[in-house]
């Protein structure tokens, strides 16, 4: 999905019965259609191995300003396993960009960061950068 809509995924917490993605507009047509055609390549796989119907029929968005916006959702993402009673600590839940900023880990989702930038030799993509007035 990343490479064929140019989805760009800064963060993100899978819970048992939702997910939180913190991603950027993607680059070749709308989020609802990237997140469109996320939920019925996944959902043909699961139903492969015989497993229920995953994915709600609709998604909650919420357009990102500012640099402290961005961070105050990664932090309210990161918490959830934790504010659910799955683990005491954010590093504990595997299914997280937690450890990403926390330690640089390479977990199950590549996450675009400062980091992961820096690693390639170059910056951010454009659409990711705030500027000082936070537009």
């Amino acid at each position: 999905m990343r490479v064929r809509y140019g989805l760009v995924v800064a963060g993100y917490v899978l819970m048992p019965e939702h997910v939180h993605l913190l991603v950027g507009e993607p680059r070749r047509s709308t989020l609802s259609v990237a997140l469109q055609v996320l939920k019925q390549l996944t959902s043909r796989q699961l139903k492969l191995h015989g497993e229920a119907r995953f994915w709600q029929h609709r998604y909650y968005d919420f357009n990102l300003w500012s640099e402290e916006k961005r961070v105050e959702k990664l932090r309210y993402m990161h918490r959830n396993p934790v504010k659910r009673g799955l683990v005491q600590k954010p590093e504990q839940w595997p299914w997280s960009s937690f450890r990403h900023y926390a330690t640089r880990e390479v977990g199950a989702v590549e996450i675009e960061s400062q980091w992961t930038a820096f690693q390639r030799g170059n910056q951010l993509p454009e659409h990711l950068r705030y500027s000082e007035k936070g537009g």
